[in-house]
């Protein structure tokens, strides 16, 4: 069942870029929003090479046994 979403305050300037991409894609102004918000909640974060390799270090991972373990225990939860 569709929800109905309000927002309000929305600063001129958002708006008339909201409007803006609307019209590039040949939307209406409530489809391209709907679009930007299901993409915003289906697809996940996006990560350069550079912060994949910080948050692998952050891990601290020592051998490959552990790193094995880290994987298998983050798919199982899945």
């Amino acid at each position: 069942m569709a929800v109905t979403l309000r927002v309000e305050n929305v600063p001129e300037e958002v708006a008339a870029r909201l409007e803006e991409r609307a019209r590039k894609s040949r939307r209406s102004l409530e489809g391209e929003i709907l679009r930007i918000l299901e993409r915003a909640v289906t697809e996940e974060e996006r990560l350069t090479p550079g912060q994949v390799l910080e948050r692998v270090r952050a891990l601290k991972l020592e051998t490959p046994a552990e790193a094995a373990a880290f994987v298998r225990r983050d798919r199982d939860v899945r």
